[in-house]
C-alpha cells in the first residue's frame, strides 16, 4: 500500500470510527483539498476512487481542471472576487464560501443554461474573527432570503472554519454551528449540508453534525 492509498484509508477509517462513536448512520462526504498540489497528485487520488476535490485559489484551480477528468466534482472553498465569478459559474459544482449577495447574483447571470444549478454553502464566520471571511450568524436570514429565489443557485447548507488553536473554543463553535444548521433545516427542509472539519478535527466536527469534511494535509502531506 503506497502513501496515498494508506493516507486515504486512514482518513476513511477515522470517519467511520467517528460515525460509530457519534451513533450516526448518514453519509459523510470526504472532500480532498488539493490546493497547491499538482495535477499528478490529484490524478492519483482520483484513481483511488475519490471524486470530490476542493481548491482555494481560483486561478490555480482553473489551470488544473482541463487536465483532469470531467467527472471530478469541484468545490471552491476560497474567497471569490467579483472578477473571478465567471470561472466559478462555468466550471464549479460547489461554492462553499458564499458570503455576499452580489457574488450570488453574478453567478446567477453567468451560470451556463446547460449546467445544473451551482450548489452553494453560506460561509459563517463562527469565530467572529477579523481575519476570517464569512458572515455572522445574525446575518444569515437576510442572505438566505436573497439567494432562495435565484434559479441557477441551489442553497445546500452552511460551511465554517472554526477557531484552530483552542480546543474548548472550537468545540463551542462547532456546537453553535450545529444549532444554526438545525434551525435553518427547520425552515428549509431541503438543506442537507454542514461542511465543517479538517485534517486535525474531523472527529469533533462529525460529533457536531458535519456532513462534509475537507481534508488536505492528512491526504496529500505537508504543502511546500
Amino acid at each position: 500500500m503506497d502513501n496515498k492509498q494508506e493516507n486515504l484509508q486512514g482518513i476513511l477509517n477515522r470517519i467511520e470510527t467517528a460515525k460509530v462513536q457519534s451513533k450516526r448512520e448518514d453519509e459523510i462526504k470526504l472532500i480532498a483539498v488539493s490546493k497547491k498540489f499538482p495535477v499528478k497528485d490529484i490524478q492519483e487520488f482520483y484513481d483511488l476512487g475519490l471524486r470530490d476535490f476542493a481548491e482555494n485559489y481560483i486561478q490555480e484551480w482553473n489551470s488544473k481542471i482541463h487536465e483532469l477528468s470531467e467527472d471530478i466534482i469541484w468545490h471552491v472553498i476560497g474567497n471569490v472576487q467579483s472578477n473571478k465569478t465567471k470561472w466559478v459559474a462555468e466550471n464549479a459544482d460547489w461554492l462553499q464560501t458564499l458570503d455576499r449577495e452580489s457574488i450570488a447574483r453574478r453567478i446567477e447571470n453567468q451560470r451556463p443554461d446547460d449546467k445544473a444549478p451551482l450548489n452553494v454553502c453560506i460561509e459563517i464566520n463562527i469565530s467572529r474573527s477579523a481575519q476570517k471571511s464569512g458572515i455572522f450568524a445574525e446575518q444569515l436570514e437576510d442572505l438566505v432570503e436573497e439567494i432562495l429565489p435565484l434559479k441557477k443557485i441551489c442553497l445546500r447548507g452552511l460551511m465554517c472554519i472554526p477557531e484552530a488553536q483552542d480546543v474548548n473554543k472550537k468545540t463551542e463553535e462547532m456546537h453553535q454551528m450545529q444549532e444554526i444548521f438545525l434551525k435553518l433545516q427547520q425552515s428549509i427542509p431541503e438543506i442537507d449540508t454542514l461542511s465543517m472539519g479538517m485534517s486535525a478535527d474531523l472527529e469533533l466536527a462529525i460529533k457536531y453534525g458535519s456532513t462534509m469534511v475537507r481534508v488536505g494535509t492528512a491526504l496529500f502531506g505537508r504543502r511546500k
